[in-house]
């Protein structure tokens, strides 16, 4: 299907799909749309950008009609909180003019506000695992009308580690139901849950995660450590008109926030940062301000690698090298939406090397090095992480350092060599009626009081 004439939409669809500036679909959405049409179980494999959402909402919007009904039809299961909010806010765009009501519920926020929206029905759920879970278990929602089921995102789900409300979820719903779901990549995990709740599922593969993007162009850097990196990222950004929108991408929420702290003193308010510690109204805010342009420079975790479908991304720097190759093609995926061109630059030190072989490797591609630029200082100071006494061993805390010296060990007096035999009465009770060879044998004790 080369145009969404093919799709055969209702009228109102079509008026609502040209609102949104949308002329022909994309690969995934022509494949899944007669799939979900039918009602068969899918699981689609598309890389992030590729319009995932469109491609699940057009035929389930196409299937559903008006209805004043409480309890929702159709849920969607997301990962995140941000999932949540843009996913209500696209299905809300072609679902405005069809009547059909879409809410979302997430964790993070006063969960009586949640019971009291929901109360007043709906007809699509969105839904992050644990908050669904919890509503459900405290009544505020029945699942028994729900006849599709959506889980986007699914490899991020279970990173995050959703597995459990998710099994918890799929008993609380009808045994006859359409599952459809999403991921940009395939794991032991994901085919468990196939196997165990899916029946026949028709699979899609777009694009595989490790096919480099052809319209992101790839340059490398190797730096010598942290403290270097922020300053070649800095000389980098100093280019307002190069890089006039960038996400930066840190290892780990601790990096993330030292990080942060050096671009603030340089770029104040230009910069900004969103990581899972931060709270939620704090997270949004974060997104709406660099999707505005307010924040030229956005840095974030690989918690925010997936899913988030954010405008005009000039850069992706990876500040880190990703430990999982996987995470690298979530990353840059970030830039070079709707076939635009994107650029996307990795930092990486000696430790990290084997860990960018690795992405090499998955995408059967070498990403260019960029010759270090004489003008960026190379600093000998290093953060705690890569001194030598806890880059050995990372795993040392101070309480296994304690627990490693040789212990004292002193010889006990003789008074307190002597052990508990509970009292005299218990004592002569045990020696005159002895223990019972079996629990629950009602004779024995009778028997020997015989002899």
């Amino acid at each position: 299907m080369h145009s969404f004439e093919d799709f055969k939409l209702s009228k109102q669809l079509r008026k609502a799909l040209e609102t949104t500036g949308f002329e022909s679909p994309t690969p995934i959405q022509s494949e899944a749309f007669p799939v979900i049409l039918s009602g068969k179980d899918m699981v689609g494999i598309a890389q992030t950008g590729t319009g995932k959402t469109f491609a699940y909402t057009l035929p389930l919007l196409q299937d559903l009609k008006y209805s004043n009904q409480i309890n929702p039809r159709v849920l969607v299961l997301v990962p995140t909180r941000e999932l949540v909010l843009q996913t209500v806010d696209k299905i809300e765009s072609i679902a405005n003019q069809v009547n059909i009501r879409v809410t979302g519920v997430y964790g993070g926020t006063n969960i009586n506000t949640q019971w009291q929206t929901v109360a007043k029905g709906m007809d699509i759920l969105v839904a992050t695992p644990g908050r669904l879970y919890d509503l459900t278990l405290n009544g505020a929602l029945q699942l028994k009308a729900i006849k599709k089921l959506v889980i986007d995102e699914v490899d991020v789900m279970l990173d995050l580690g959703f597995r459990f409300q998710l099994t918890n979820i799929f008993d609380l719903l009808p045994e006859r139901r359409q599952n459809i779901m999403f991921s940009a990549t395939m794991t032991e995990e994901i085919d468990s849950l196939i196997d165990e709740f899916f029946i026949h599922p028709v699979k899609i593969s777009i694009a595989i995660s490790g096919t480099p993007l052809d319209n992101i162009k790839q340059q490398c850097y190797s730096v010598q450590n942290f403290q270097t990196k922020a300053n070649l990222l800095s000389y980098l950004l100093n280019d307002k008109e190069e890089y006039r929108k960038v996400l930066v991408f840190v290892s780990n929420k601790k990096n993330a926030d030292r990080l942060y702290e050096t671009l603030e003193e340089k770029y104040g308010q230009e910069a900004g940062i969103i990581h899972s510690n931060k709270s939620q109204n704090y997270r949004i805010r974060s997104i709406q301000n660099f999707d505005e342009g307010k924040y030229r420079i956005l840095v974030t975790t690989d918690v925010m690698a997936r899913g988030l479908d954010l405008e005009e991304i000039s850069h992706v720097i990876n500040f880190d090298t990703p430990a999982f190759p996987e995470n690298y093609m979530h990353r840059i995926g970030r830039t070079g939406r709707a076939k635009q061109p994107g650029k996307s630059i990795l930092f990486f030190t000696e430790q990290e090397e084997e860990a960018k072989l690795a992405i090499e490797l998955l995408m059967n591609y070498e990403i260019p090095q960029v010759d270090f630029p004489a003008e960026v200082e190379i600093s000998k100071e290093l953060i705690p992480e890569e001194r030598p006494n806890i880059a050995e061993n990372p795993h040392i805390t101070r309480n296994t350092r304690r627990s490693s010296k040789k212990p004292v060990v002193q010889e006990k007096k003789e008074k307190n060599k002597k052990t508990n035999q509970g009292g005299s009465y218990r004592r002569k009770l045990a020696k005159k009626y002895k223990k019972p060879q079996t629990k629950g044998d009602k004779n024995f004790n009778r028997r020997n009081k015989k002899k």
